[in-house]
């Protein structure tokens, strides 16, 4: 029987990366995993590759009624809510003074807004004892070279955590922190790093990275699935990073 047997996960931003390597991880533990994504396609795309009856949806993160709409079908679908991954996010690297207004306002918007809105309307259908995980990153602890506004942007997620972790105490709702480091995904690419770029890239961050090379999406993923299920039960409000050590440089 699988870690999360019985159980069933949401995940945002499970289209590709990191989220879409949870969604894999969980529905190899026996979960009944939803995700949500931006594009249909990818979402239809996605689903494909994580089988098991994985279910997705469409829409925005940034806006408050895509949550009201998946915490409507959860409930009625599935009945409710054991594990909720709040994933989906998205960066842009440039030097403060050049970041122009509506950049600012779209990564708050998905990163922090999208967090807050999505953890208060999953909450009242999520199953006593669950857990929640949320992806930070290691850019809200360590200053990272042009990434002011999504360290900014994240830096809050640590705060919620901290926050929820003991509002929902008295539900046995555990609430955690998955900080990665750099790692091998396709955000690299709409980060500007160009294929013929890639190793130069990899060699700079493997010096600056302790283990020596990025991590993998599957790392990520086994991490949250560490903090979503009873192997972490005594675990809550805290901020594990997975960065291979990099925030000790």
């Amino acid at each position: 029987m699988g870690m999360l047997a019985g159980k069933t996960a949401m995940i945002t931003g499970g289209t590709s990366g990191i989220g879409l390597a949870i969604a894999k991880a969980f529905a190899v533990e026996g979960a009944q995993v939803v995700i949500s994504s931006r594009r249909r396609q990818a979402v239809d795309d996605a689903v494909q590759l994580i089988g098991a009856g994985a279910i997705g949806f469409d829409g925005d993160v940034a806006d408050p009624r895509h949550h009201d709409r998946l915490a409507d079908e959860i409930a009625r679908r599935l009945g409710g809510l054991d594990i909720y991954v709040a994933n989906a996010g998205i960066n842009t690297i440039r030097h403060s003074a050049e970041v122009p207004e509506a950049e600012y306002d779209a990564q708050f918007a998905v990163n922090t807004r999208g967090v807050f809105v999505g953890v208060q309307k999953m909450v009242p259908i999520m199953r006593d004892g669950g857990a929640i995980v949320l992806t930070g990153s290691l850019a809200s602890e360590k200053v990272l070279d042009g990434h002011a506004v999504y360290a900014g942007s994240k830096a809050a997620i640590g705060a919620f955590a901290r926050s929820w972790a003991l509002e929902l105490k008295d539900r046995g709702i555990r609430v955690n922190v998955l900080s990665p480091g750099p790692t091998d995904t396709e955000i690299l690419a709409k980060l500007g790093v160009a294929p013929e770029q890639r190793a130069d890239f990899e060699a700079g961050m493997a010096a600056a990275i302790p283990l020596g090379r990025l991590g993998r999406p599957e790392e990520l993923a086994q991490a949250a699935l560490f903090l979503a299920s009873d192997a972490s039960s005594f675990i809550t409000g805290i901020n594990l990073r997975v960065d291979g050590g990099m925030a000790l440089l």
